[in-house]
């Protein structure tokens, strides 16, 4: 098996910061409004005295000047700290950076619990990390390539290059049994992350009311449109190590899904033939009746190029109604197309076979 290598620098602390409720003279937000305007030596004063005091949002803005070097000397050591103040209190984006900071400075044990629990509150970078932690027992992690699927697949769909590129090196490792169930997984995180916090005199009732079916986009290994870098040196391509790398050797790999064999073009006139894996599929949605599926059909499939020679399917599944399209050769091929359908606005899946 190829050892994926973990993403550390390129997904550390980007320049986020936080501030607590306005109100007058409140220090952590003057720091905040110092930041924005360039004075970052102003800032760390600002919250130099409320983080040293307790204040989780002072304390991790503190860690992200350490950690970016403004205002104060960069400070890896420093900006761990404070993040872990942070953290240690609740804070959910000192959280996941004190995860990331743990993992970057070779402490993968330490890391894991903080990453997972990012991970799973929906964080891209905590489920990039994590993920490929759990598909290499790093960290002194068992191996578990179902879920590492599933969260490489959420932050792919959170439009993270890094998870996109890794996760196409997972479909070449993973069994394909394993692969569908990691999008089921995924599914249900997806529907985890968007479920609001109920108060216990509700959990009965809401448990009772059915809610609509949501889908997790997956964008192609290099989407169309990237977030915004963050700072820090580019990490290693994952599976691709420089040569003077040693981690990265290969043992041998389970079996894996063939790839599919190029067909020669067809006449524009001719339809597609479809390739050894192309019962793939994409979600466009679940309805409640057949009627409304064909509706979003006929509007979105003008609207998006990929979908102009594909099929149209109508599932049933009890009351619902799926509306699918396809086919497609691989799961790469159906994460592109979930892609440009996801740019019209419309949510998107990919159907393993």
């Amino acid at each position: 098996m190829t050892r994926l290598l973990a993403p550390a620098a390129a997904v550390i602390a980007g320049i986020m910061l936080t501030a607590a409720a306005p109100q007058s003279a409140n220090p952590v937000k003057a720091g905040v409004d110092a930041w924005a305007r360039g004075d970052d030596a102003a800032a760390v004063k600002a919250w130099r005295g409320p983080a040293e005091r307790g204040d989780a949002d002072a304390q991790f803005n503190l860690g992200q000047a350490y950690k970016l070097g403004r205002g104060v000397a960069a400070d890896p050591a420093e900006a761990e700290k404070w993040y872990r103040k942070a953290a240690e209190q609740g804070h959910y984006q000192a959280e996941e950076n004190y995860g990331l900071a743990l993992f970057q400075n070779g402490k993968r044990a330490e890391a894991a619990p903080w990453l997972e629990k990012a991970a799973m509150r929906g964080a891209p970078r905590a489920q990039l990390v994590y993920g490929t932690m759990l598909f290499n027992g790093d960290g002194g992690l068992a191996k578990d390539w179902v879920r590492a699927y599933a969260l490489l697949t959420r932050a792919s769909g959170s439009g993270l290059p890094q998870a996109s590129e890794t996760l196409g090196q997972m479909d070449r490792y993973i069994p394909e049994d394993q692969r569908r169930k990691g999008l089921e997984l995924a599914r249900q995180y997806q529907t985890e992350t968007q479920r609001p916090a109920l108060p216990p005199q509700m959990l009965a009732s809401a448990e009772t009311t059915k809610q609509p079916i949501r889908t997790v986009a997956v964008p192609p290994s290099t989407p169309a449109t990237a977030p915004t870098p963050q700072p820090g040196a580019p990490y290693t391509v994952p599976g691709h190590a420089p040569a003077t790398t040693s981690a990265a050797a290969a043992a041998p790999a389970p079996v894996a899904t063939p790839k599919p064999t190029p067909t020669p073009a067809q006449p524009a006139t001719v339809q597609p033939v479809p390739k050894p894996e192309g019962r793939w599929r994409i979600q466009l949605g679940a309805f409640s009746n057949e009627a409304n599926a064909r509706k979003l059909w006929g509007r979105i499939q003008p609207r998006v190029s990929t979908l102009g020679n594909r099929q149209s399917y109508f599932v049933k599944a009890g009351s619902i109604v799926r509306l699918q399209a396809g086919p497609f050769a691989s799961s790469r091929e159906a994460a592109s197309a979930c892609a440009a359908v996801k740019a019209k606005g419309n949510d998107c899946l990919p159907v393993a076979p």
